[in-house]
């Protein structure tokens, strides 16, 4: 403990300045940090970081789908629904039959049940990684949106064959009819279980008289509360963390105040900054020691490298391959969603863009680690080459694939003119405009007969009169807090409409809310 302590300070520090670097260099961090890890493992006299395989899972997934769940937009999830579905469920699934076809045919000793396993653990794309990568180039907020949705449920996806793989492997045989009932409970029933506890958790906060430390603290506990009470039920512990923490991202103007959604928002965005760069740091640590492993198998490294390359080739073109599926299903069964023709050359590269971003990443990671190290009283099959496999695979698609999309992305120049900055600053102007005629016309209704004449009053009609003709933060006195903060919730209640027009991003919507409670907390310190 002793000398694990300090090594797990410093992998903290390190992910900092690692992080401040990559910046600097205009590099994802999760590049950056799996490169350092494999550099850092070759120093002599580490302590060997190894995390319980029943463990991983339950450690890291749960907050970083939560706050996945909490960040992405559940607006332009409902509009892009049948692209997220698809890459999510069916996507994945071909994904993971390519890897076991080509597994079961090309390395020797892998059946078709070791093929689904290790394709269960390398379909599913890293949100994280993209995320991370896109953020030095612009693009659509539908096609982010659809990255993001994707990333959620197409974890659950690949996890359910990854869990129906380990037990093919373990009786040796998979019967159809228990195995679909069992996915039809793990899906149902993990959405269920997460619905139920987001809502009695949204009660919980309500009734309680909590304080901002106390309902942070309370949302830090909450994943890990829904994942476990769905794996307890044998139904999907990522379905019901994802599906509670969409449902209380929903409701979060109800049961948290201004300032704890200003706080657990900064808090969220720390410990899962940390959680990640962890993840991505034990990727290059790990490394060296299953190359020891393979060897002690009688596995070449330089073979496991070939396999490995030939898995990741594999990965890309099952991708891109459906990405261009999924277009030509879309143009035979709804052609009207379709670009009309001066985009001709838009359509048919923006499958080979959703193809190239497919990134691997924590979820990988956490599956593969997951692999139990014995299997009825003998040495799990083939796991240490799974796991060389699965992170040589996470490096090929994080350095080849994260360094060369932002470049892809501005050389073919798809999002020309898709991606407007005016057009989003005049919505916010348009909405900040709306905001303070809304607020006017709204005092003017309520108060102005009563309370004409009232200094008070009359302070917040001017104070308003010329918020909506120059920018003022002018603040306001005590004896008129009252009115403000119910001008506030109104604002507020104004935005949540808005939000119902599909046309208005909601990520604008969100960023103005927090604008509000910001404006609440400094009211509330004057």
């Amino acid at each position: 403990m002793h000398t694990l302590l300090p090594f797990l300070l410093a992998m903290v520090a390190a992910i900092v300045l690692l992080t401040i670097l990559a910046n600097k260099l205009r590099i994802a961090y999760p590049i950056l940090l799996v490169v350092a890890g494999l550099l850092i493992s070759f120093v002599p006299g580490l302590p060997m970081v190894r995390v319980d395989p029943d463990l991983i899972f339950f450690i890291f997934l749960p907050p970083l789908l939560f706050e996945a769940a909490w960040s992405i937009s559940f607006k332009e999830m409902k509009k892009w629904w049948r692209i997220i579905g698809s890459f999510a469920f069916l996507v994945v699934f071909f994904t993971a039959l390519s890897v076991a076809i080509f597994a079961n045919h090309f390395i020797p000793g892998f059946t078709i049940g070791l093929g689904f396993l290790l394709g269960g653990i390398v379909s599913p794309p890293d949100a994280v990684s993209t995320g991370a990568i896109t953020k030095f180039v612009k693009i659509p907020k539908s096609t982010s949106a659809i990255l993001e949705g994707e990333s959620l449920l197409n974890d659950a996806s690949s996890l359910i064959i990854f869990r129906f793989a380990l037990i093919a492997v373990g009786t040796g045989q998979f019967i159809w009819q228990e195995a679909a009932t069992s996915f039809v409970w793990m899906v149902i029933g993990g959405a269920g279980i997460g619905l139920l506890l987001g809502w009695l958790f949204v009660q919980i906060h309500k009734l309680l008289d909590t304080e901002p430390a106390s309902d942070v603290a309370l949302t830090l506990i909450e994943p890990y509360f829904m994942y476990l009470a769905a794996e307890l039920l044998h139904s999907s512990g990522v379905l019901a963390v994802v599906a509670g923490g969409l449902y209380m991202s929903s409701k979060r103007l109800i049961f948290l105040n201004s300032a704890s959604r200003i706080k657990g928002y900064s808090v969220w965005e720390s410990f899962v900054f940390i959680l990640n760069g962890i993840v991505f740091l034990l990727i290059g640590l790990e490394l060296p020691e299953i190359v020891d492993g393979i060897r002690s198998e009688g596995v070449q490294v330089r073979t496991a490298v070939g396999y490995s390359i030939l898995v990741t080739a594999v990965l890309i073109l099952a991708r891109i391959i459906s990405a261009y599926a999924a277009l030509v299903a879309t143009i035979i069964f709804r052609p009207s969603v379709i670009p009309n023709a001066s985009s001709r050359r838009r359509r048919y590269l923006m499958p080979l863009l959703l193809g190239w971003t497919g990134m691997r990443g924590v979820v990988s990671l956490a599956a593969a680690l997951a692999i139990p190290v014995s299997l009825n009283g003998e040495a799990f099959p083939h796991r240490n080459l799974i796991l060389f496999i699965t992170f040589i695979v996470i490096l090929l698609t994080l350095v080849i694939q994260g360094l060369t999309l932002p470049v892809l992305i501005q050389r073919t120049g798809l999002f020309g003119g898709i991606y407007n900055e005016e057009d989003e600053l005049e919505t916010r102007r348009k909405i900040k405009h709306g905001l303070r005629h809304h607020i006017y016309d709204k005092l003017k209704f309520k108060y102005d007969n009563g309370l004409n004449g009232n200094p008070g009053f009359d302070r917040i009609m001017k104070h308003w009169e010329e918020k909506i003709n120059a920018n003022d933060d002018n603040w306001m006195s005590n004896e008129s807090k009252e009115i403000f903060y119910e001008l506030l919730e109104n604002q507020r209640e104004y935005l949540t409409e808005l939000n119902q027009d599909p046309k208005i991003d909601e990520e604008i919507i969100r960023q103005q809310l927090y604008q509000i409670d910001l404006e609440e907390e400094r009211i509330k310190s004057i």
